[in-house]
């Protein structure tokens, strides 16, 4: 033990009364019932545990130390008159023989009272981070983590994968989101890049001749920070198979997971093999979200050819969803509230009406329904309404309408008792998404999501494109989303192994081989070596552990997250350097405008 402790401040019980102990640790909290008389809690790492102060001696080296200083008890075991069942040391106290002072806090107040630092300013706890990992509603996040982790670690090794490393400083690589640069001191004007996603090195492994791949990789990207998303940096279980289908990356992470999910997670019930597998079409059309929490029992209907014609303008040329709620007697206000936080998270305006007690349709945009008896006769057969079911709909382009009908859904199962199962994890596999779209600010074919994935059909399906015979629009990629209770947990896919393949891939794109070996040397002129087919997926630990925590915030998992503005205010970065570190990397600053 550490600074010669014989026990922790977690592990005394009445079973050891009568032992000599010493005990160290943080003192939480001293309360002085007498001049030389008083309770002290000592808290660790694993625990607390109360000593009591009994003489004049050992009241003169507590009472002058602040909160929060460290000490080292050593004393006597005994029963407590007043036990607190609540504490699993509540059975037992110390009388102390010795006091020591290790570590005095020198600050009378501190930034936030240690066991209530969740409530405090989120500026505050990142600022102040090592105070607030010392609350131990804080720290066992922290412990979840490194629980899941390392059983995620024997998991993979268990199946045969190999943990092998990859490069932090790399290459410039487009992986769809902005690159952290670092200027190369010997080489002037060039930059390294910090991985967005180890994609290239582990398909280099690949090609190496290794059959199982993985890491818990760090990733980077400058992006903006969301609820699951932690600008700067963040890590995910990387893994690639050798000679693999999409068939074997599911079978892994299907017998992976649901056993650390159902040990670790704030529930027991985990999605068991296989699990629902949702092309990327019906997904957006059935939930209106390719992140579906199947957790809801509410599904999107299409009701365009039956209220286009109504006459409530927003309808008029747009394509209309409904998501039907039965049993759900929300008031009018709540109602309210419900299309003020659609529209916010939407960005589009939700509508809606009900069939009430009596069967009649009521409220909302009822009255342009009920214009015409046949559409009301025409809407409660196409959405099977029964009394008390409240409908909310959405308008506008099929990809918005869908969006918004998405919000809608998830938002109604959660406000609408009885349409969601919350206390379980439901996984799912969302799969075919398309592998081009038109670019919103091009207006010219992109690629979907991951160039480097396998199209459905390989070269005969390009080489069908490319002769008119289909739309490139229609081309599926053999990628594959994992999503968790409306998580996207993991993007990953079958990769585009064959040089030529991927030449044509990206000539659909306007970009030739010339293009492909300048951005991809490594990976082109490893191909024609002769690759194996191989697939492989990345699902994000710490979304993953989110999900197992309960929590809301990804900040909340991670042990020094930076704040939404991807700074760490603890450790003031970023931050300025000097003119004589920037001569030595030939950088010249220009300020931006005022």
């Amino acid at each position: 033990m550490v600074q010669s402790r014989t026990h922790t401040c977690g592990e005394l019980r009445l079973s050891d009364a009568g032992k000599t102990v010493t005990l160290s640790g943080w003192m939480e909290n001293i309360r002085e019932v007498g001049s030389h008389f008083a309770f002290v809690v000592l808290r660790d790492f694993y625990g607390t545990t109360q000593v009591v102060i009994e003489t004049e001696e050992m009241m003169a080296i507590v009472k002058p130390l602040n909160k929060e200083s460290t000490i080292s008890v050593t004393g006597v075991v005994r029963e407590r008159e007043s036990k607190n069942p609540k504490q699993p040391t509540g059975d037992i106290e110390v009388a102390p023989t010795e006091i020591k002072v290790l570590g005095r806090c020198r600050y009378n107040e501190l930034p936030f009272e240690i066991n209530r630092s969740r409530e405090a300013d989120e500026s505050q706890r990142l600022k102040y981070r090592y105070l607030d990992l010392r609350n131990p509603a804080v720290k066992k996040n922290i412990l979840l983590r490194c629980n899941v982790v390392s059983a995620l670690r024997q998991a993979m090794t268990e199946h045969g994968f190999l943990e092998i490393t990859t490069p932090i400083l790399t290459a410039s690589s487009p992986e769809g989101a902005r690159d952290y640069l670092v200027p190369a001191r010997k080489h002037p004007g060039k930059f390294y890049a910090l991985p967005q996603a180890p994609q290239q090195f582990k398909q280099l492994l690949m090609t190496a001749g290794f059959d199982r791949y993985f890491q818990i990789a760090p990733c980077f990207r400058d992006e903006d920070a969301r609820g699951d998303r932690s600008p700067g940096e963040f890590y995910q279980l990387d893994m690639e198979m050798a000679f693999a289908t999409q068939e074997d990356v599911f079978a892994v992470l299907e017998d992976v997971l649901p056993p650390i999910f159902a040990k670790y997670g704030t529930y027991n019930i985990a999605s068991t093999a296989p699990f629902t597998r949702i092309p990327y079409k019906q997904a957006m059309e059935e939930f209106g979200s390719d992140k579906p929490d199947l957790r809801i029992d509410l599904r999107v209907q299409d009701v365009t050819d039956l209220l286009a014609g109504c006459g409530f303008g927003p309808f008029e040329g747009n394509v209309v969803k409904a998501v039907p709620v039965t049993n759900c007697k929300l008031a009018r206000k709540a109602v309210d509230k419900l299309c003020a936080d659609v529209e916010v998270q939407a960005g589009q305006k939700p509508y809606w009406f009900k069939m009430d007690e009596s069967g009649a349709i009521a409220g909302g945009i009822a009255k342009f329904i009920n214009a015409n008896p046949e559409t009301v006769a025409a809407v409660t057969a196409a959405l099977g309404l029964k009394p008390n079911t409240l409908v909310f709909l959405s308008a506008g382009k099929l990809t918005e309408a869908q969006k918004t009908a998405g919000v809608m859904r998830r938002m109604l199962g959660a406000a609408c008792e009885g349409h969601m199962d919350k206390e379980r994890y439901e996984f799912c596999w969302i799969v075919d998404f398309p592998m081009y779209e038109i670019g919103e600010e091009s207006g010219e074919l992109e690629f979907c999501h991951n160039p480097f994935s396998m199209p459905s059909g390989g070269m005969e399906t390009l080489l069908k494109a490319e002769r008119g015979e289909i739309d490139p629009l229609d081309i599926l990629a053999d990628q594959y989303d994992l999503v968790c209770n409306g998580v996207e947990l993991s993007s990953g896919a079958v990769r585009n192994h064959d040089p030529e393949i991927m030449v044509k891939a990206f000539e659909m794109v306007r970009l030739g081989e010339d293009d492909v070996k300048a951005k991809f040397p490594a990976m082109y002129n490893a191909f024609c070596y002769g690759a194996p087919p191989h697939a492989g997926i990345a699902p994000g630990v710490d979304r993953m552990v989110m999900l197992l925590s309960g929590e809301e915030s990804i900040r909340e998992v991670i042990a020094f997250p930076m704040n939404k503005s991807a700074q760490d205010v603890m450790m003031d970065a970023p931050s300025a350097v000097t003119q004589a570190q920037l001569d030595e990397l030939h950088i010249a600053l220009v300020e931006p405008e005022a």
